[in-house]
């Protein structure tokens, strides 16, 4: 039946078990309003488009979602892709030319290294989170080149947070231009989910040039935005091959990524339950003598060492019904090896304890914990 389909559980042949692997933040998978949209959607435009946006694919739910996402992330224009890799690869590629320098967080996401790879661009990437070797990058770049800064605004292996105000900072005193992916802080940062800006107080909504997201993280459908000014992404929605020859999002895809920003507009305590699910959880494992590294995010990296202690921390979890899975390296780096383990607004306080509880047990078992 419908009303268990939640991000918090998971059912494995047969097993119902505790679900701390995916990133249903907000549980707003199964969510009425989303599941009505989508089906309206379908009875109304079918499961496809059969076209490219630019050509006989854009339906009105495509602008809509545009508009949606435009005025959530207080942007002029929005513009949606057929998923948060393309959206990172296709941007970084259309806005770069071979004279020109990207310079991105070590730590950021695969698909901003492959658009920076595939700008051709000059890459250079610096120390996380590491000001000092951003102002050097900034410094060594040429005075006339165009200049990107790229980063993720939460790292989706080790849940910390970029340092967005220095980073502004530096953006404006080498006048680079600045883009941030958030699609790990949609619906997690800021008192009311609305991301990075919020979360560090920020007013000035254009101090983040190019603004990026996911529809698959907490929105619970595929895709990804690009939010900014008017031109940006006029210039975009006709430069970016990604977008141009890409299929626009089913229907129904866009009918529920729209109802997912309003229930997160409509229904703000969610974002209050997940934050003190968050802090819970990760005050309670380093009670227990954990590392977590500097989380301070749903995503909590609980550190193994070696690939082997992560995989079999991994497996009595799963042999407890708590589903988590291993990172091991290269995805880390070697001896950083860890579970990963994310919590949601749909976990009860029971439930967190429970699993805390499970990976303490693994974590003796396995020498990560004296026992």
């Amino acid at each position: 039946p419908a009303e268990e389909v939640d991000g918090a559980h998971v059912v494995i042949n047969g097993r119902r078990m505790l679900q701390f692997a995916s990133y249903a933040y907000l549980d707003l998978l199964g969510h009425p309003k989303i599941q009505a949209a989508a089906h309206a959607a379908m009875e109304e435009f079918g499961t496809g488009t059969h076209g490219v946006r630019v050509l006989a694919g854009t339906t009105k739910l495509h602008v809509e979602l545009e508009r949606t996402i435009a005025q959530f992330k207080q942007a002029e224009e929005a513009m949606a892709l057929s998923s948060g890799y393309v959206a990172n690869l296709g941007t970084i590629a259309a806005l770069l030319g071979r004279n020109d320098v990207v310079i991105s967080d070590k730590l950021n996401h695969a698909s901003i290294v492959d658009g920076c790879l595939l700008a051709r661009a000059k890459f250079v990437r610096f120390e996380h989170n590491d000001m000092e070797a951003l102002e050097r990058a900034l410094g060594d770049a040429p005075k006339r080149a165009g200049k990107l800064v790229v980063v993720d605004a939460v790292f989706s292996m080790d849940g910390d947070v970029i340092n967005l105000p220095d980073v502004i900072r530096l953006c404006r005193k080498y006048n680079a231009m600045l883009m941030v992916d958030e699609a790990h802080s949609l619906g997690v940062l800021g008192e009311t989910g609305h991301g990075i800006l919020q979360h560090f107080g920020i007013e000035d909504q254009d101090s983040i040039d190019i603004k990026m997201g996911t529809l698959s993280k907490t929105i619970p459908a595929i895709g990804g935005y690009i939010a900014g000014k008017s031109d940006l992404i006029t210039y975009l929605k006709h430069s970016t091959r990604a977008f141009v020859f890409s299929a626009a999002l089913p229907p129904p895809v866009a009918a529920a990524a729209k109802a997912s920003f309003e229930v997160i507009e409509a229904e703000p305590e969610r974002v209050r339950t997940l934050r003190s699910n968050v802090n819970y959880f990760i005050n309670g494992l380093q009670e227990r003598g954990f590392n977590t590294l500097k989380s301070e995010t749903p995503i909590v990296p609980i550190i193994a060492g070696d690939d082997e202690r992560a995989w079999m921390m991994a497996k009595l979890s799963q042999d407890q019904d708590i589903f988590v899975l291993p990172i091991v390296s290269p995805a880390v780096p070697v001896g950083t090896s860890r579970i990963r383990a994310n919590v949601t607004a749909g976990h009860n306080l029971k439930e967190i304890e429970h699993a805390m509880n499970v990976f303490e047990q693994a974590g003796k078992a396995v020498g990560v914990l004296p026992s």
